[in-house]
């Protein structure tokens, strides 16, 4: 009775069976960690995770801390626990009811419940054991006696004839009982090497478990945020387009109002016309000579007779839209858009870098607006300066950025070697340790030409990237406290190439190479 109330102790609530790697939850019920990680997915997006037992809730995912003790009492009842009937095996007395086995005699080879047992041989020979079914199994093949002895030197458990008269005399050999319990001791010793490792495994699951969580978040904080801007860039587009429709409609009213007025004045011209027409025809209609000549009414082409000059009547010209107006207007509202959409895209300070010409190389030709940078065979004799790279035709930008969100875009020659990315101003500046990229204070991309292939390097790790180089232009994106630095070709589609994670401890300066004839690279601000 002890032993079924220490079992319903131990016993998982969700599966039923003895804990395996309990854990426990807030309130204070023990689970398997397996089975109610396994309720919790089938919980998750329903707003609310819940205690199997008392059904307590909680808005986030608790974490789970392993129940050691319970866990260390769980494995060693484990191994020997075993309730009546659950082996399956039935006493192979008992025909007409059958009864759960207790023992098995490896003798007899039968199986006995408690009442048969009771009346069973005690004799050395008749060996007992848990129910079992196979009783071959633990018998000597060769001699068909039951097994007693493990052989030390062949590691086989063998018969009494295999140990006085068998291939086994002379070895020596252990009861199976002794053999048992010293592999039952180098078990343990492995057992307990591996339970920091699956400790260790387990925190790490943990902590995946946390990514996970963090990421699911951050992905629903993300796409809330896409969402608003979206939201808002409709708005702003659906106030833009009613702006330029009421201009263009206002335009359209006032050049219609210009045209109604002339069309009346020459409705009317046209009507005063058809008046002389008429009457001209009428007089010229009219048999009295007397009548017509006394006419002394002034009919416009008849005076012209007289050797007036001509005037033609002319349509008054009329304005046009101005698609000049409209045009700047929606390019001015999309770009205002588009300005803002950046701001709060990347959500960082403005970007606009210039090159440091004192740090620039000697072979490094640095253009008057400090924005370009091209490989020259020339020797420019700089001066010397400890900030200038004495070996390589590389400089830096005059600006750093010891935080926040940053990007800005650099467009490549067609032709020659380059190398985009980040330092430290700690970076050596002649020697190999000062090529940006081969330290452990510089991150790059590195574009070679003559296999049109990308590459990122750093701390002289080299690791050659999949995709063809399909675009002049990159973005290079900084995030400081995040640790993050990502290159984008800006293709079409916008391709990302790669993205560096670190804990920066200094501020960072862009950072640029170019190699080889015809090599240059330029800042796009």
């Amino acid at each position: 009775m002890a032993t079924a109330d220490l079992r319903d102790e131990l016993s998982c609530s969700i599966c039923l069976s003895i804990y395996t790697d309990p854990v426990s939850l807030p309130c204070g019920h023990n689970f398997c960690q397996v089975c109610i990680g396994t309720t919790w997915d089938t919980q998750e997006g329903s707003g609310a995770y819940s205690c199997f037992e008392c059904k307590a809730e909680y808005q986030e995912r608790p974490a789970l801390p392993r129940n050691r003790t319970l866990g260390n009492i769980a494995e060693r009842f484990r191994p020997t626990e075993t309730e009546p009937g659950e082996t399956g095996i039935f006493c192979t007395y008992c025909v007409l009811s059958p009864v759960p086995a207790a023992k098995s005699c490896l003798l007899c080879e039968a199986s006995l419940c408690d009442t048969h047992l009771r009346g069973h041989s005690k004799s050395a020979e008749h060996v007992l054991t848990q129910p079992t079914n196979s009783f071959m199994g633990r018998k000597c093949s060769v001699h068909h006696k039951v097994l007693e002895y493990f052989c030390c030197e062949e590691s086989v458990c063998v018969c009494v004839s295999c140990c006085l008269a068998g291939e086994h005399r002379g070895h020596r050999v252990e009861l199976l009982s002794e053999a048992s319990e010293k592999k039952k001791e180098k078990l343990r010793k492995v057992v307990e090497k591996l339970r920091p490792e699956r400790e260790e495994t387990e925190r790490g699951a943990q902590r995946l478990q946390e990514r996970r969580r963090e990421v699911a978040e951050k992905a629903a904080g993300e796409t809330e945020r896409v969402i608003a801007l979206f939201r808002d860039i409709r708005e702003q587009l659906e106030a833009l387009e009613k702006r330029l429709l009421s201009d263009i409609s206002s335009q359209k009213e006032e050049l219609s109002l210009q045209l109604s007025d002339l069309m009346e004045q020459l409705e009317i011209k046209k009507d005063e016309l058809s008046r002389k027409i008429r009457h001209i025809e009428e007089l010229c209609n009219m048999a009295d000579p007397l009548t017509v000549l006394q006419e002394r009414e002034s009919h416009g082409a008849a005076d012209n007779e007289g050797g007036r000059e001509r005037h033609d009547i002319k349509v008054p010209a009329v304005g046009d839209l101005d698609m000049d107006l409209i045009s700047e207007t929606l390019l001015t509202g999309l770009a205002a858009i588009v300005t803002g959409v950046k701001g709060r895209i990347y959500g960082q300070e403005a970007t606009d870098l210039l090159l440091d010409i004192n740090t620039a190389g000697n072979h490094v030709s640095v253009s008057g607006d400090r924005k370009s940078a091209s490989y020259s065979d020339t020797d420019h004799g700089h001066p010397q300066s400890p900030e200038r790279f004495q070996d390589y035709a590389q400089t830096l930008s005059s600006r750093s950025f010891p935080s926040g969100r940053h990007y800005w875009e650099v467009e490549v020659s067609e032709s020659g070697n380059c190398r985009v990315g980040v330092a430290y101003p700690s970076i050596e500046r002649r020697g190999g340790q000062s090529w940006i990229g081969e330290n452990n204070k510089s991150w790059c991309l590195c574009r070679l030409f003559n296999n049109n292939i990308y590459a990122v390097i750093h701390n002289s790790e080299w690791e050659e990237l999949s995709y063809i180089a399909s675009c002049r232009r990159i973005r290079i994106s900084l995030d400081y406290e995040a640790g993050r630095l990502s290159f984008y070709e800006l293709s079409e589609p916008i391709r990302h190439l790669h993205t560096f994670t670190a804990t920066f401890t200094e501020p960072l300066h862009a950072a640029f190479w170019v190699s080889g004839c015809d090599s240059s690279m330029r800042i796009i601000s």
